[in-house]
């Protein structure tokens, strides 16, 4: 719970507007007012472990608000060895709508806030004195990489490093805070008709030291992963 983001908690999968439900915590962007503390707010409850052994798990989750449920999650992590100086942390979620009709998932770039499209996956990295470098493979810096796409992208601090593997633009912070997260809305929010699911799978290494871009690229290329659905 970092005191400048109190609602940034590590590693999440965490949505700021699900049918007008907050799922990310913190204020609202409303168009119009822009952030704005609102009793809005839904919860993740945990259901049941599916799997549960000492390299992962598998659980299932019901975002509710209002004491109805929106979305159902099944959400999958595992860890597994690259070598001697770096392990890999594999996120798969699947969101349901169950609620018998369409709904929609947006951010505030999708309610009126420019560069704002962050939802769904989200690493919060620890701050340190100097900002925390980041690029892919032909881009470097915030403003270069934030909101595309890359098949890769690294966030490098002091002793560390994380690279990360996914499908969708990236949402990239290194002045105010680090933090990276793959995008579901963007620019534009995300239509999940009746019983329909989306799926996405973040694979992210991290490695000890501050790795160039060659090293970067070569840690990409053994994580695998970026699946949508």
């Amino acid at each position: 719970m970092p005191t400048d983001h109190r609602h940034h908690l590590g590693v999440s999968v965490a949505v700021p507007d699900v049918a007008g439900r907050n799922f990310w915590g913190g204020r609202t962007f409303v168009r119009g007012q822009g952030p704005t503390e609102r009793d809005n707010h839904g919860e993740q409850r945990h259901s049941g472990w599916l799997r549960r052994t000492s390299a992962g798990f598998t659980e299932e989750l019901s975002w509710t608000a209002d004491d109805r449920e929106l979305l159902h999650e099944r959400r999958t992590v595992d860890v597994r060895r690259i070598d001697d100086t770096a392990w890999a942390l594999d996120v798969t979620f699947a969101l349901t709508n169950t609620t018998g009709r369409p709904l929609g998932i947006g951010s505030p770039a999708t309610n009126g806030r420019p560069g704002a499209g962050y939802g769904g996956f989200f690493w919060r990295a620890p701050k340190e004195a100097r900002p925390a470098d980041v690029f892919s493979a032909d881009a470097d810096g915030e403003d270069a990489v934030h909101g595309r796409p890359a098949d890769w992208l690294a966030l490098a601090g002091g002793r560390w490093t994380l690279v990360f593997s996914g499908p969708d633009p990236w949402f990239v912070r290194t002045g105010e805070y680090p933090g990276v997260g793959s995008s579901l809305a963007a620019r534009e929010r995300l239509a999940v008709p009746p019983a329909a699911t989306v799926t996405r799978r973040i694979v992210t290494g991290i490695a000890d030291g501050r790795l160039g871009r060659d090293e970067a690229a070569a840690l990409a290329r053994a994580l695998g992963g970026g699946e949508t659905g």
